[in-house]
Formats: structure tokens, C-alpha cells, sequence
């Protein structure tokens, strides 16, 4: 299966009284790229997604437990290594969630891991446009979400944040409208999903 398949399979169990559709939706599209990519580039899901092998078990049966079994095979007890980075990010996800849940505190994991891939976050997390990650932010980060009052690009935002909290200047400008290189941070994010993308390509490559 592709990622758009495995996405459409994920999404077809029925209730799901531990989420909304919508968070659903959000891990699916996460975990299908995730898994796209562990293939592509022959690693673990676990490194790809960002989440240890026992809470990603514990999420996929959780959300969706007709598609455990894919995960059968997954060795107990194996974590992602963390770069310095990441683990700096992931701490500034952990402490902006809204209500410290634990579907949150996976969601700070996976997007720490997919901040460190080369596209727009949104992308990176299979998402179909930039509103769906403003969505996930405003319920899942609240507190984060309202400090990007300026709807700054959200990985200039995390980083910057960060470099804030340990006293780093992270830019010379005194204001963002002042900054030169104004677009780098606030400019276009539109692009295509990268689940729309692996899906075109299969079908070429078919």
C-alpha cells in the first residue's frame, strides 16, 4: 500500500471514543508518511514518526485497532534518538500543550521528530494545507498557538522560541517588520501534501 491507502485504511474503523474525527485525520496522515518513509528509506517507523515502539502500539491500538497488527512485528522498547534539537523542542511542545493529555503529549513527540524534515510543517506531518496544522495548534497547543499571534512560519516560531527561553539573539532586527529577510519566516507556505505527491508518484511509477 501507498501512504494515500494506508491513510484510507486507517481512517476506516469506526468510533473512536478516545479522539475526534479530526485528530484522527491528523494521525493518520502522520503515520502513513511516516511509514512511506520508513520504507523509502529502510528505517524504522519508530525513527521516522518520532515515537518509541511501545506508545506507538499503544496510539495505533488505541485509534485505530483494526490496523494493530501492522505493528505486531515491531521490536518492544525501541526509542528514537533524539538530536540536542529536537529534545529543545520537544520540551517547549510538552510544556504548551492544552490540557496534558497523553494523546497530547504524543502529538508534541511526532511533530519534535517532523520538524526536523525539510518541508513546511504541515507538510511534513501529511497534512492537506497549513489551516489543518493553525487547527492542531489552537486545540492541542493553546498556549503556543496564541503566542504565534503573528502567524509566524510554525518551525521559525518553535525555534525561535527556544532561543529565546536560553537568552540566544536568534535574529539582529528589532522588529519582524523591519527584518530584511521578512518573508523567510511570515512569507507563502501553499505547496502540495506530501500524501498527494507519494500517491501521483506510485501511480506513475505503476
Amino acid at each position: 500500500m501507498d501512504a494515500a491507502e494506508v491513510y484510507d485504511f486507517l481512517m476506516e474503523g469506526g468510533e473512536r471514543p478516545l479522539c475526534n474525527a479530526f485528530d484522527a485525520h491528523v494521525i493518520a496522515s502522520v503515520l502513513a508518511l511516516a511509514i512511506s518513509e520508513s520504507r523509502r528509506d529502510e528505517v524504522s517507523v519508530v525513527e521516522t514518526l518520532g515515537l518509541d515502539s511501545d506508545n506507538l502500539k499503544d496510539l495505533v491500538g488505541a485509534l485505530f485497532p483494526h490496523a494493530a497488527a501492522i505493528f505486531d512485528g515491531l521490536p518492544a522498547d525501541v526509542a528514537p534518538a533524539r538530536s540536542e534539537d529536537e529534545a529543545c523542542l520537544l520540551d517547549l511542545l510538552m510544556s504548551g500543550t492544552t490540557e496534558d493529555s497523553l494523546l497530547e503529549m504524543r502529538f508534541a513527540e511526532i511533530i519534535a521528530r517532523r520538524c526536523q524534515r525539510p518541508n513546511h510543517l504541515w507538510q511534513d506531518l501529511g497534512l492537506r494545507n497549513r489551516r489543518e496544522l493553525g487547527w492542531l495548534m489552537e486545540r492541542h497547543f493553546e498556549m503556543l498557538s496564541e503566542a504565534n499571534s503573528q502567524d509566524m512560519k510554525w518551525k521559525k516560531f518553535f525555534y525561535r522560541m527556544i532561543c529565546r527561553d536560553t537568552g540566544y539573539q536568534i535574529c539582529t532586527a528589532p522588529t519582524c517588520n523591519e527584518c530584511d529577510d521578512f518573508e523567510t519566516c511570515f512569507g507563502d507556505e501553499s505547496g502540495e501534501s506530501l500524501l498527494a505527491r507519494v500517491k501521483r508518484d506510485a501511480e506513475k511509477a505503476s
